[in-house]
């Protein structure tokens, strides 16, 4: 006689590089939420700073609650966020959440987001900035927050998505949509990974809902947003609109 299963298992794909200091944060904070079927997975792009034995001591630590992903190299966070999801869907992942490693994202909401992906029947919830009650850092300068604002505006004109957040990185999805969205071949990097996500889903219909968060700025470490990251974002959205291959 089959066990009927009462709580989702949810996987939260956590891409780092140089977060030796971060993630024991995070991962503490995740784990206190006391999520039943909570499963952290580290994916870890050979950090020299020594993230990748960080998160295998946290591994061996937290009887295998955190798994660990090593990758030989650093080549793009869509790319890093492809090997963990498949991972996870590969472990029989009910829900897989994105997350990043930096404590920009509160943990504090990934409840509300669980719960409201299955309450509101979605296809995947968007911890949101653009929505009545999220909020940007305040340690965030002017130009960045426009430019934050100017991103969001520009791939919703072209791609006419009806996401208040388009480039969020704070999402939790059915596992059910991201085989339907076919993950494994997502091509794009940096921002435009989270900008293709979306219109995948938005292209079959499915259901987007986004939740407030307050965005942080980062505790400890670099921003990695670089200029060719910020090139291939403003080319990503017309890719997508005339490419052949976007699913």
């Amino acid at each position: 006689m089959a066990v009927e299963k009462t709580s989702p298992k949810i996987v939260v794909v956590v891409p780092t590089y140089n977060e030796r200091t971060n993630l024991p944060v995070l991962v503490s904070l995740l784990m206190d939420l006391g999520l039943p079927d909570l499963h952290i997975l580290v994916v870890d792009d050979n950090s020299p700073d020594g993230t990748g034995e960080v998160a295998d001591k946290l591994s061996a630590d937290t009887a295998k609650t955190v798994g660990v992903l090593h990758r030989k190299e650093k080549d793009g966070l869509g790319r890093a966020y492809v090997a963990g999801i498949t991972r996870a869907l590969a472990e029989g992942a009910d829900v897989v959440v994105q997350m990043d490693a930096d404590l920009s994202h509160p943990a504090s909401r990934l409840p509300v987001m669980i719960e409201t992906l299955f309450a509101e029947d979605a296809a995947v919830v968007i911890g949101s900035r653009y929505v009545a009650g999220g909020s940007l850092a305040t340690e965030w300068p002017w130009h960045r927050k426009a430019l934050s604002a100017w991103a969001n505006f520009y791939v919703n004109a072209i791609l006419r998505l009806r996401v208040k957040d388009a480039t969020a990185g704070f999402k939790a999805w059915r596992a059910s949509t991201l085989k339907a969205i076919d993950v494994s071949s997502v091509r794009s990097n940096g921002y435009s990974f989270q900008v293709e996500m979306n219109y995948r889903t938005v292209r079959r219909h499915l259901r987007i809902v986004e939740v407030p968060i307050r965005f942080e700025e980062r505790v400890e470490g670099e921003s990695k947003l670089g200029l060719s990251v910020q090139i291939e974002s403003a080319l990503a959205p017309w890719k997508l609109l005339f490419g052949r291959n976007n699913h």
